[in-house]
């Protein structure tokens, strides 16, 4: 299975979105997607896919509950699936309280003697679900700051996508990523990879060409290099759908920098899934909407 984190320091650098559309091109192509959102924050990707309805629900069976084995129900009773069959666990309010209820769960176990290391029990509630042998790819959507969402999301993937946008705060929180990335492993005790980098928002400008040139230089692979699509993605919000959904269904006609963006999510999804070994039994020609409703019509 193909696991990885989309983990940016900084916000605002389109990681939700990143999260959303890559889980439809891997899905496109034909792979079996679960994604598992673990940002507590309103406007996440539960919202994008319109699947945030329960999220303050206090009876309902959570995540949270699961992390600290106080599961109301079997685990894949939480798994919602969206557009172009993606598998989603919706995001729910107890995540703000993830931590606490961790330690509160490591110190009932310490007053028994038992061990309860609280940064893989992701990975934990995911072997046991058998998840591997339900899905070829897993994406975990963290928040940027660092906390128990974070580090269960590395150790249950131990892979990083990393969105930023090319400028002076951009190339600082790149810069500093060596260090991080150290720092995390240390303290987790595992390898962490970096897949790519994922440049977005690009208007072109000198300055941000030698920005990521100086990325590239530091040995992080660049596969693709996103535009500045403000009103694109701004649109996928507003109807809560990925791009691919959102310039099928919403726009009049299409566009062909916008095609090209969907051909671009596609093109890193392939990459993502070289790094992974894995062959995507259907691949779209990258871009291609017609390839979706050929595929719907073969299954009819």
């Amino acid at each position: 299975m193909l696991s990885y984190a989309i983990y940016s320091e900084a916000g605002g650098v389109g990681k939700t979105t990143l999260s959303a559309n890559l889980a439809v091109a891997h899905a496109r192509a034909g792979l079996d997607v679960l994604v598992i959102p673990l940002d507590p924050q309103d406007g996440d990707l539960s919202y994008l896919f319109d699947v945030d309805q329960d999220r303050a629900d206090s009876e309902a069976d959570t995540l949270v509950h699961h992390l600290v084995n106080r599961g109301k129900g079997e685990f894949q009773a939480l798994i919602r699936t969206v557009e172009h069959g993606v598998d989603i666990i919706p995001e729910h309010n107890r995540l703000e309280d993830l931590g606490e209820a961790l330690r509160k769960e490591q110190e009932a176990r310490s007053d028994f003697g038992e061990s309860f290391p609280m940064w893989t029990q992701l990975q934990r509630v995911l072997r046991e679900a058998n998840i591997h042998q339900h899905y070829d790819v897993l994406i975990v959507d963290p928040p940027a700051s660092s906390g128990p969402q974070l580090y269960n999301a590395l150790d249950a993937t131990r892979n990083l996508v990393l969105p930023l946008e090319p400028s002076g705060k951009g190339q600082a929180s790149v810069s500093g990523l060596d260090d991080l990335v150290t720092n995390l492993e240390e303290q987790l005790e595992i390898n962490i990879g970096v897949l790519a980098a994922v440049p977005n928002r690009v208007k072109g400008t000198r300055d941000q060409d030698t920005i990521i040139e100086e990325i590239q230089a530091q040995g992080f692979e660049v596969p693709v290099i996103f535009r500045d699509r403000t009103s694109l993605l701004e649109g996928c919000w507003r109807k809560k759908c990925s791009a691919f959904t959102y310039i099928d269904k919403h726009r009049s006609r299409h566009r062909d920098y916008e095609l090209e963006t969907l051909a671009q999510f596609d093109q890193l999804a392939r990459h993502l899934e070289a790094q992974g070994d894995i062959e995507a039994p259907n691949p779209p020609e990258p871009g291609s909407l017609d390839h979706e409703r050929e595929t719907k019509g073969v299954q009819a």
